[in-house]
């Protein structure tokens, strides 16, 4: 299992369901947007041509920011 927020038996489990939606949704994003996959030897977003290039957390923040602006 790669979410341990999911398990209540570790420190990283969510109290709150705030804070479980961040956690899950940051999960997902680096999950699609910046492992790279064995298999596909590219990310997720990458094969199914959402984005051309690999992301970091910057990339992240950088996004969240014009989203909020806007």
């Amino acid at each position: 299992m790669q979410m341990r927020r999911f398990t209540r038996l570790t420190n990283a489990f969510s109290k709150s369901i705030e804070h479980h939606k961040a956690a899950i949704a940051l999960h997902f994003y680096f999950y699609n947007f910046v492992r790279i996959h064995q298999s596909l030897r590219v990310t997720p977003a990458m094969e199914a041509k959402i984005t051309n290039k690999l992301w970091d957390f910057s990339d992240l923040l950088m996004w969240n920011s014009q989203r909020i602006a806007a």
